[in-house]
């Protein structure tokens, strides 16, 4: 079965941003960056006033962390507080109704929409750009180029651990040497989505791995290990490529495009599977009624395409960014995955999905 034109659907120490009266100042485990020589915020600033709370996913944080300093080059009077506790995390405060905007790296859930029934909360699902889920090994590693889904899936489920614990249980031929194991913490979407499309079971994963809310401690626990294995959104793993290299995906090993390496090009062309996936942003309706959140969604949106491509994430396509400015121009409620997560679904069928809250 080919896999031609298919895109994909689809942390407990908080790290944080702020970006209000620091402009350029550092905060968490990722350095703040210039927006010196952008477009985006160019032009005479916005008199707007206000704050925006952002919280959620670690790996969504990246672009948003561009676009919030973007943002406040051109509007320096709203306070845009970003942190990233992980999407499980984010969404435990999203739907209680104390956070304008959600960052998630997989959809909301079924038990996290009942709570915001509870709670009187409506939300607008905005999918921004997709990522290209790595697994990362050590650079010196010269053995494991290439692996099968099946592969990845007997090193990491529950049931590997004490059966599948070195290299050569994996392949004979490979070095009879133990695998260090590492990856997101269980507040992550990465964790949710990795799990699911690896191991076939949502949390299905062996309980010996060292999990980590912070995606640079979970490289640097690879590049410190020549025997090491662990996954991590694309964007972390690029600026790390030499000390570590990404495993090649064999999804359907009787196919004829064969093993296929993470890259914003086999992402677009729909080949990089199970591990491409679209990235969220959650609003609060009530808090997309304030002005400098629906300036700040806005600015987003409009952005992404360009931010996307500079923090080394995928943009949607350009005809998608559109249909997304209307849905939250209208505020459309709601979600298009019914409370679960899927996967190999192309972006004009997660767009053509009406939301349902």
């Amino acid at each position: 079965m080919k896999r031609q034109n298919r895109l994909p659907a689809i942390l407990p120490i908080a790290a944080t941003l702020v970006i209000a009266g620091c402009w350029g100042c550092n905060h968490g485990s990722i350095p703040a960056k210039s927006g010196n020589g952008s477009s985006a915020g160019s032009g005479k600033p916005s008199g707007l006033t206000g704050e925006v709370s952002i919280d959620g996913s670690s790996t969504v944080f990246k672009i948003t962390q561009a676009v919030a300093e973007e943002f406040h080059a051109a509007t320096p009077g709203v306070s845009v507080n970003v942190q990233y506790s992980g999407t499980s995390g984010g969404f435990k405060t999203f739907v209680t109704g104390r956070l304008d905007i959600c960052d998630a790296s997989r959809p909301i859930q079924q038990k996290e929409i009942d709570v915001t029934k509870e709670n009187g909360v409506e939300y607008i699902e905005l999918p921004v750009c997709f990522d290209a889920l790595t697994v990362a090994v050590n650079g010196e590693n010269d053995w494991a180029d290439a692996m099968t889904v099946d592969e990845l899936k007997r090193m990491w489920q529950s049931a590997a651990k004490g059966k599948v614990d070195k290299w050569s249980d994996v392949r004979e031929g490979w070095p009879k040497e133990a695998i260090s194991f590492s990856g997101a913490g269980k507040d992550s979407g990465t964790y949710e989505y990795f799990t699911e499309a690896i191991c076939g079971k949502k949390g299905d994963i062996r309980s010996d791995y060292e999990p980590s809310e912070n995606d640079n401690d979970i490289l640097r626990s690879v590049e410190g290990n020549k025997y090491a294995i662990g996954f991590v959104p694309y964007a972390y793993y690029v600026p790390r490529q030499g000390k570590l290299k990404a495993v090649k995906i064999d999804w359907k090993p009787d196919d004829e495009l064969g093993p296929i390496e993470p890259s914003p090009e086999n992402v677009i062309k729909g080949i990089y599977n199970p591990l491409a996936r679209p990235l969220f942003i959650y609003v609060h309706k009530k808090s997309a009624e304030r002005p400098e959140v629906k300036e700040f969604v806005d600015f987003y949106l409009k952005n992404a395409s360009s931010l996307a491509t500079k923090v080394k994430y995928i943009p949607l396509p350009e005809d998608a960014y559109p249909k997304v400015q209307e849905r939250f121009a209208r505020l459309q409620i709601g979600t298009g995955f019914g409370g679960k997560s899927e996967v190999g679904l192309h972006i004009d069928e997660i767009l053509s999905r009406e939301p349902k809250p």
